[in-house]
């Protein structure tokens, strides 16, 4: 077990390089069983969630050969088995995409219940379930969910979801792909790494089209063929850098993004003081002024994200007057408030909705990482606090961000990665 010790106080200078997308790549991952030949995957994040994703695909009798450090090469054309092992998929929440994609290819499907971060609400996967039984499947949950379509072969269906999920909407495109027909999803999410995977399968033959609105047609194929395909930039790392620098001050140049990806995080921070230039690929983020107080309510694409919920209360919690943040995705998202409270900050959570009151300073101090997008808003914390702070269980942060720790020592942050004496007790987490 390693923790992170952060000498905070210090404002960021420099250029940092976004990542591949994490959500686009737990899902593209799975995916590439689809396709009955070799894919090449490159901007592939170097994440532990993507790690623990390719070792399942070998257990499952997959030939994984990495080409670059951010580009696989991935042959499912000799799977030997449907059954994940439960070990491998307890570790992370994507795991459930395997469902969709062994369900697409070979009509059946026996995936443990997932892993993942929880940050104290329920994560159901009614809606992925819903759409499998009206593709023809049968489904079976408890400890391992076992599902499998009836005639062999999944059936085209209309679906439509209760709630936008970005999990079940990409689940369902995965076991439609090689369905027989025509499947359409109403009330479909429209995230950016939704558009991402069915780009992906595409490019291997598969007929998508909608992806990015609330309706989806996905025209059953008979076979994806082998090709190349690169994930795009992640919207969450490169916000949480931009969060970073709101916080600690400073002006950093993000680089290898896609702007218009990253409006719904550059609005509200600019409302809230920050000065962001945007140059092709790139965005200029300066913070030397206050920062200033306002609302914020997580939404659906292209609403506020809530995997930047964490990070932006973070920095709210440093602006003056008082801040509203409400989240409107998930049941409890705010786990990680306790923590910035031993750091110095005001915050009163009231169901849904976080009351912020922005205090000067935070101060240095121990905490941990609930989950993944928790965690990156203690590093936040630490390094605009004064003193030093250790942050534990970083495990759950390097599950979603590659080489933080390198990455942040670039722009001119004060951390380090350290062995701790004793191993921290652990916590299960939401992705």
């Amino acid at each position: 077990m390693t923790k992170y010790i952060v000498q905070g106080g210090h404002p960021l200078f420099g250029e940092v390089h976004i990542s591949g997308a994490k959500n686009a790549a737990v899902a593209i991952i799975p995916a590439a069983l689809l396709v009955d030949g070799v894919c090449r995957i490159e901007n592939i994040p170097q994440i532990s969630d993507v790690t623990a994703l390719l070792k399942i695909l070998e257990q499952l009798g997959a030939s994984v050969r990495f080409l670059t450090t951010s580009s696989v090469e991935i042959d499912c054309s000799h799977i030997t088995t449907t059954q994940v092992s439960q070990e491998l998929a307890h570790k992370i929440r994507a795991s459930y995409y395997l469902i969709g994609a062994l369900l697409g290819r070979f009509g059946e499907a026996q995936v443990s219940m997932p892993g993942g971060c929880n940050f104290g609400g329920v994560r159901p996967i009614d809606q992925h379930v819903k759409g499998f039984v009206a593709m023809g499947a049968e489904v079976h949950e408890g400890d391992y969910i076992f599902a499998r379509a009836k005639d062999g072969r999944m059936k085209g269906a209309s679906v439509y979801l209760d709630v936008v999920s970005v999990g079940a909407t990409m689940n369902i495109m995965m076991a439609a792909a090689l369905a027989d027909g025509v499947t359409t999803i109403e009330n479909a999410a429209k995230e950016p790494h939704i558009v991402d995977l069915a780009n992906f399968l595409n490019s291997m033959g598969a007929d998508i089209k909608g992806a990015g609105t609330d309706t989806i047609r996905i025209y059953g194929v008979d076979q994806l063929h082998s090709g190349s395909y690169a994930i795009i930039p992640d919207q969450i790392e490169a916000g949480t850098y931009m969060a970073a620098v709101a916080a600690t001050g400073g002006q950093i140049l993000v680089r290898g993004i896609i702007p218009k990806h990253m409006d719904c995080i550059t609005a509200k921070l600019q409302e809230m003081g920050v000065e962001i230039e945007e140059q092709d690929d790139t965005l200029l983020v300066r913070r030397s002024g206050k920062l200033m107080r306002t609302n914020i309510k997580t939404l659906p694409y292209p609403g506020f994200p809530t995997d930047m919920q964490p990070q932006i209360t973070t920095v709210l919690s440093l602006a003056e007057g008082t801040s509203m943040v409400t989240e409107g995705v998930w049941d409890n998202r705010y786990r990680y408030a306790g923590e910035l409270l031993r750091m110095g900050a005001q915050i009163r959570v009231e169901g849904r909705t976080a009351v912020v009151e922005g205090v000067k300073k935070l101060t240095g101090a121990s905490v941990q990482a609930y989950d993944l997008r928790a965690g990156a808003a203690m590093v936040i914390a630490a390094l605009a606090a004064e003193g030093t702070s250790e942050i534990t269980n970083v495990q759950y942060i390097e599950r979603g961000y590659e080489d933080i720790v390198q990455k942040l020592c670039d722009i001119g942050a004060r951390i380090e990665c350290v062995e701790c004496e004793e191993p921290a007790p652990p916590q299960r987490q939401i992705g």
